[in-house]
């Protein structure tokens, strides 16, 4: 079943410590994307039949389903954390500045040596983990949750990683990464921040801002943005805390509303809006949703400050509607254009529309003004990284209702 909650601890103008946060406006996150062979900016799609179906002014769609050839947005993330990783290397090593171009300058990774990076993941984060390490020339290992589905471990393993698969969840692939990391002297880059370890996940987070960054100019202008709504799916946090900083740090209390979308069996920040008293409170669900991505138990904790103080609504979804979300793109409504989206990258649509036809949600959509005036934004975060159960879920034929 939904389940809704308006933010208590929302601020109209948060401020976050400089300390913790500074790296998210470093002006090096897009030098660096653009240094990386086959960036380009991912497409903002309009949706005017299914805006007007829905009954809203637009629907904008940034669709991540291409990005670098890996079907998603992680490796804006995995690259920029991994970079800053080696560039406090080099810089402590040679006393000489390390740029965005010295990153891809084989020599350079001869004389830092060989390292090998490793991470807890669902599946995309540890691809493009995989995919930066082997644009490197380095190693790596990804641990992900015995209920992966194969395809994701072949899509690790084709780009040179290696796969070890946990008995248990993604929290305990963090977990047990995070300790054998030590005995391995492996790197972690991990998108999660716990207790001892948030320099890789706020790196992480800084990376992820690229999406946003690149619609500047587009829907965000420099003092106002032509958007109303922002639908984000949430995991542990790296990705909607990207967006809920940058929208707040451009735009103050003007920023657009924000909506965190997350799992009913994995909602942890939810929980914790709910009944935390402004702390963390881990998801009372058993993590076994479809979208497998988002099956996180517990929210990081470089990204719930800016999270719980941002945000306007949190809600969660059962898995029908990730499906349904899946066929609206892939089954566009009088031409406008198909999208290509599986369970987790079509979360935020899948929140989306839930607030119109779930009767428990319809209640937060008169609340917050969804209407015929507002404008939403929607980010589609990854392609068909599971083809098997994509093409079950499309062959389902368009949606009715």
């Amino acid at each position: 079943m939904c389940e809704f909650s308006f933010n208590p601890y929302r601020k109209d103008n948060p401020i976050w410590p400089e300390s913790l946060y500074s790296d998210l406006n470093s002006p090096d996150i897009t030098v660096l994307h653009k240094s990386l062979k086959g960036y380009q900016p991912t497409p903002l799609i309009t949706l005017p039949a299914l805006a007007r179906k829905l009954g809203v002014a637009q629907i904008y769609v940034k669709d991540e389903s291409s990005r670098f050839g890996i079907k998603a947005f992680k490796a804006l993330g995995a690259s920029y954390a991994i970079y800053r990783f080696l560039k406090a290397k080099w810089e402590q090593k040679f006393n000489t500045e390390f740029t965005p171009e010295a990153f891809l300058d084989k020599e350079k990774m001869k004389l830092l040596g060989k390292w090998t990076f490793c991470a807890a993941s669902d599946g995309n984060h540890g691809k493009a983990v995989a995919w930066t390490a082997k644009m490197l020339d380095q190693n790596a290992v990804i641990y992900m949750p015995e209920d992966t589905v194969e395809a994701r471990i072949k899509n690790i393993e084709m780009e040179g990683a290696k796969v070890v698969i946990v008995n248990g969840t993604y929290d305990d692939c963090v977990t047990q990464i995070a300790n054998d990391a030590k005995e391995n002297n492996w790197v972690v880059i991990s998108d999660t921040a716990y207790d001892g370890y948030t320099e890789i996940p706020k790196y992480i987070m800084a990376g992820y801002t690229g999406v946003f960054r690149e619609l500047d100019g587009i829907i965000n202008m420099p003092d106002k943005t032509e958007i109303d709504f922002v639908f984000m799916q949430t995991g542990v946090g790296g990705f909607t805390g990207a967006g809920m900083w940058y929208y707040s740090n451009k735009y103050g209390n003007k920023r657009p509303k924000l909506i965190s979308v997350e799992p009913t069996q994995s909602d942890c920040f939810l929980e914790s809006i709910r009944f935390g008293n402004g702390n963390i409170k881990p998801t009372r669900g058993n993590q076994q949703s479809i979208m497998a991505g988002l099956n996180c138990g517990v929210p990081s904790i470089i990204s719930w400050p800016i999270i719980r103080d941002a945000a306007d609504l949190f809600i969660s979804i059962t898995d029908i509607y990730a499906e349904m979300a899946i066929r609206q793109f892939y089954y566009p409504v009088n031409g406008d254009k198909r999208i290509i989206s599986c369970e987790s990258g079509a979360a935020g649509m899948a929140g989306f529309i839930a607030m119109f036809l779930d009767e428990k949600l319809s209640h937060a959509r008169k609340e917050i003004n969804l209407n015929d005036k507002s404008r939403v934004l929607i980010i589609n975060t990854e392609g068909d990284t599971d083809p098997a159960n994509f093409k079950t879920i499309v062959n389902k034929g368009p949606l009715y209702y």
